[in-house]
């Protein structure tokens, strides 16, 4: 059954909690929040062990349950996965409070000042295939700018995310902050998420993170705003004036982001003067990497390394360690292409040509644009406030990287001088 009105649900409902917690969060000091996420980063440190056992439990059990190998790497956590969750918490305790500064306004009144300052949203939800450490994550950049969280994951992680929620919660209780700003669903056999994600009355914001089938799910069903995470089917035109070196590591560097390559090169688009040698030449290197590659039916029947890739294949993610390989005629073509079937992410050129690099910069249609750089994407940069969960391909809410930014909304205050 699906509850409609809160004040129906006993007290005791994690929705309601973390609901009534995120007023209380909200005016909260940011450096009890620091405090807060600073034991939580020496929390889960000090049970590393433990987490890595319920993992162990997690991990044997999608065996029996015959998960997919993609499913198993998100799912398994080492010892670096854990740490760099660590310090991302420490990194986001060390940064300035982002709640409550003061903006200018874009315009000002004559008689008074009118300015912006950012407040949070309220409630998070997190619904999340695998990846344990989201947890962690999301609770860092939720409690930094102030909002509750409401964590909903998969089962096949569920030992591991029992683990890591309760070491955090254990956490926030030493440091005070209000019950009920970290809440998790039990993730059992058919939890209908949609009973979650359509309380848009105490929830201001969903996030799905795991395959695309599974975020055009929560899309269609939530009644709550989603911020829409995209993985997978980024695109590289490969222009006449770009060497094969280029082109090999810009590849090889995308599909090295662990567990989750968001931003692998999945599909390549070719310039129709680049030579064979060259193309023979970074299909040995792929292949030599353990690629499996793919062409469309040109290549497929000029080129025995390629398999011939159906037309569904163009639009689709393969998150794995696949490239398919098309030729275009010129770079309009590869951008219009690139419009029509990639994820809108992530796209990329690899050129030496100014005038190529200006246009695919302004015609590209994705939330980030990699020119002779490798977009390969990482939560922690370990500079500046650059702490990402993932990347949204949408054109409404937020677009682009999902940072602490995106977690936080404005208050226009208008402040008269009192005269008459």
């Amino acid at each position: 059954m699906i509850i409609d009105d809160f004040s129906l649900l006993p007290t005791d409902n994690p929705l309601r909690r973390a609901y009534l917690a995120s007023f209380e969060l909200a005016k909260t000091r940011g450096a009890d929040r620091s405090l807060a996420l600073q034991l939580m980063a020496k929390a889960l440190r000090s049970r590393q062990n433990d987490i890595l056992e319920a993992n162990t439990l997690d991990l044997e059990a999608s065996r029996n349950l015959g998960l997919s190998e993609l499913i198993t790497d998100w799912l398994k956590l080492t010892p670096e996965r854990l740490e760099t969750t660590v310090q991302i918490l420490e990194r986001l305790g060390q940064l300035p409070d982002p709640i409550g500064r003061v903006m200018s306004a874009s315009y000002q009144l004559e008689q008074g000042q009118t300015y912006f300052q950012p407040i949070p949203l309220g409630v998070v939800a997190l619904v999340y295939e695998a990846f344990p450490e989201l947890a962690a994550i999301a609770t860092g950049l939720c409690l930094k700018t102030a909002n509750s969280l409401v964590l909903l994951g998969g089962t096949e992680a569920s030992h591991s995310n029992q683990m890591i929620v309760q070491t955090l919660q254990l956490a926030l209780e030493e440091s005070g902050l209000p019950p009920g700003c970290l809440e998790m669903l039990p993730s059992e056999p058919h939890t209908p998420i949609k009973q979650l994600i359509t309380q848009d009355k105490y929830i201001n914001l969903v996030i799905p993170y795991g395959r695309p089938n599974f975020v055009q799910q929560v899309v269609n069903q939530s009644t709550v705003p989603v911020l829409r995470s995209a993985m997978g089917n980024c695109y590289l035109y490969w222009s006449s004036t770009a060497s094969v070196d280029t082109v090999r590591w810009m590849i090889l560097d995308s599909h090295d982001g662990k567990p989750d390559a968001v931003n692998a090169i999945e599909k390549v688009l070719i310039d129709p003067n680049q030579k064979s040698s060259s193309l023979v030449r970074l299909w040995n290197n792929l292949r030599e990497a353990g690629f499996e590659l793919r062409g469309d039916e040109g290549l497929a029947q000029e080129f025995s390394e390629l398999i011939l890739a159906e037309t569904t294949e163009w639009s689709r993610p393969y998150l794995t360690r696949t490239v398919a390989f098309k030729r275009v005629d010129h770079l309009q073509q590869a951008i219009i292409w690139m419009n029509t079937n990639s994820s809108g992410h992530a796209n990329c050129l690899a050129t030496e040509s100014y005038s190529e690099s200006r246009k695919f910069a302004q015609d590209v249609n994705s939330a980030l644009t990699f020119i002779n750089a490798s977009p390969r994407f990482s939560r922690h940069l370990n500079r500046g406030d650059a702490i990402f969960l993932g990347i949204s391909n949408q054109k409404g809410y937020r677009r682009g990287l999902i940072g602490l930014e995106a977690l936080m909304t404005l208050k226009h205050v208008v402040q008269g001088n009192r005269q008459f």
